[in-house]
């Protein structure tokens, strides 16, 4: 009787807890509908999101859809991982505003439609990546689609998921893209739903190259501001006038000027400094083509050309040199060789074509890939008050060489003397900020200004020792893509530094200093993988089973103990 009173107080306790943990159960799921809060307890703060990208979630209204193709099934861990970080950051944005929403994809997971979606992706530039898959000590090959469409408002843009740098492992891909992610959907969320305010102004008249030459990194551009061609040849007939429409525009861009500019010309340039303006150079101090030298003897000479622009950037901080800039980290030239039906096309080391490395602690080259160069040119910062940051230059292994100098295509067929390479890092962009002083201060001026200011107001100037770095190649009169090499067949960062740049210079700054977000990505070293798998494999199954069978045996120990009689 005593036993059967035990056992009923102790069933009425035990339902009176349950009872009770049930209505705290209840409470707190209506507490945690009314009262929402993510924390981030990463070391490096990866889903805490930036302010300009939480600014740019806010002002979507009306259902932003992302579909990301980055679904499937045996990828290897790095990819996994990227799939991961990609669905984290995306429920992070959903968090923030419901109208975000996303779905994972896999286009080629239906063989009867595969081809298609491949050819579709592909078309709208979703190319493919090849993937090395390993496993259990083997290697195979698969490829995926890195990309994400994001649609709003009936506009839809393509973002890219990773972020290719020459000579990276796998692992170090995935890395810089994790890094890159919060970037890339803000950028892309940021064409949908902000309205476009800067103008460009592309200058015309001087020789500068052919919109074809330009079309690829116009068509990017055109993507975030107002573009127009700007010719200064009204200078010559009305030089005011033509200074007050070209301060209609916040930025000009002269893509390697070819022919010399006047001083009547200059001054409207350098008086749209004076006002603020922003300029992005890129200039060529020697005459030379890579396509010249495709001739019957294979040579051509490289000499000086005269821009009249020395004083006009030496006052201002910079001096480049009609000297030419050779580097033993360059990407190669084809060359032709045999003949007729034996033709073939084969890569030869060129050090005429640099590798330019970027600044790392500078927002616009932080994270990017190599740029390349040809023909570059050598530059000089010079001491003055404006404030001047290296963003490009060479490896230590430079050769300097000047001109006029004669340049052979035979030059690619000979091992080079690395004692020679001695010249060590040269500046091949720089970033110049500040109050410039005005080329013309003290100096008589070309013609009367209307109003004369010889300090200008807080402003900024990127020079660029090569006019190439803008230029893509054609394929049958069609611009290709001015961030993949052909020559090198690898991505550069061309497009996207020079993207940067304009961003920089326009005050675009909220999204370029995402970029600086450093992420660190712990990987599993598959080689030990591969070598311990069977001892994880025990340790991950027998390991379970023997916690839980000592679990039991514990539990019905002391619960013998405790209702023994």
């Amino acid at each position: 009787m005593y036993h059967n009173i035990k056992w009923k107080k102790n069933l009425n306790k035990s339902l009176k807890h349950i009872v009770i943990l049930f209505l705290a159960l209840i409470a707190l799921n209506y507490l945690s509908g009314k009262v929402f809060k993510r924390f981030d307890l990463t070391e490096d703060k990866r889903y805490t999101l930036s302010e300009t990208t939480n600014s740019i979630i806010a002002s979507v209204e009306s259902p932003l859809v992302i579909d990301v193709f980055l679904k499937g099934e045996g990828f290897p861990s790095e990819i996994k991982r990227l799939q991961s970080e990609t669905r984290q950051l995306l429920e992070e944005f959903s968090a923030k505003n419901n109208a975000i929403k996303f779905n994972f994809i896999n286009p080629l997971e239906d063989e009867s439609t595969r081809e298609a979606n491949r050819q579709q992706l592909m078309q709208r530039g979703m190319t493919p990546m090849q993937l090395s898959v390993q496993e259990s000590g083997k290697s195979t090959q698969d490829i995926i689609f890195p990309w994400a469409l994001a649609s709003y408002n009936n506009q839809t843009v393509i973002i890219p998921l990773i972020k290719n740098k020459i000579g990276e492992t796998q692992q170090e891909l995935v890395s810089n893209s994790v890094q890159h992610l919060e970037y890339a959907f803000a950028d892309g969320f940021s064409k949908l739903t902000k309205p476009k305010d800067k103008k460009i102004a592309i200058l015309k008249g001087n020789g500068e190259l052919q919109d074809k030459y330009i079309a690829d990194f116009a068509k990017k551009l055109g993507e975030y501001y107002y573009l127009a061609p700007f010719t200064l040849d009204s200078v010559q007939n009305n030089a005011n006038k033509t200074l007050a429409q070209l301060e209609d525009f916040d930025l000009i861009i002269a893509a390697k000027p070819t022919e010399a500019f006047t001083e009547e010309e200059k001054l409207v340039l350098d008086q749209f400094t004076m006002n603020g303006g922003k300029s992005l150079w890129l200039v060529d101090a020697v005459a030379i083509e890579k396509d010249s030298l495709y001739n019957e003897s294979g040579t051509n000479f490289a000499v000086a050309r005269d821009l009249n622009l020395t004083d006009f950037f030496f006052k201002y901080g910079v001096r480049i040199n009609p000297v030419l800039v050779s580097d033993l980290y360059s990407a190669p030239i084809m060359v032709a060789t045999g003949q007729g039906s034996d033709t073939q096309f084969i890569r030869l080391q060129w050090p005429y074509s640099p590798l330019a490395a970027g600044n790392p602690n500078h927002a616009i080259t932080n994270n990017l890939n190599l740029v390349k160069f040809d023909f570059a040119n050598q530059m000089d910062t010079l001491k003055n008050a404006i404030k001047k940051t290296i963003l490009l230059q060479t490896s230590k292994l430079t050769k300097l060489e000047g001109t006029p100098r004669e340049i052979s295509l035979e030059q690619a067929t000979q091992e080079p003397d690395p004692t020679v390479f001695n010249k060590g890092n040269q500046s091949l962009a720089v970033l110049l900020e500040g109050k410039f002083t005005s080329v013309y201060d003290n100096r008589i001026k070309p013609f009367k200004l209307s109003e004369e200011k010889n300090k200008s107001i807080s402003t900024k100037m990127i020079v660029i020792a090569d006019g190439d770095v803008i230029k893509n190649d054609l394929n049958r009169n069609t611009p290709l893509d001015l961030g993949f090499d052909r020559s090198y067949n690898q991505p550069v960062g061309n497009k996207e530094f020079l993207l940067n740049a304009v961003n920089y210079l326009l005050d675009d700054t909220g999204l370029i200093n995402i970029r600086s977000k450093e992420i660190a990505i712990a990987f599993l070293d598959q080689e030990k993988i591969a070598d311990q798998k069977t001892t994880w494999q025990l340790l991950n199954v027998a390991l379970p089973l023997v916690l839980l069978a000592l679990f039991g045996f514990v539990f019905n120990y002391f619960r013998k103990k405790k209702y023994s009689i």
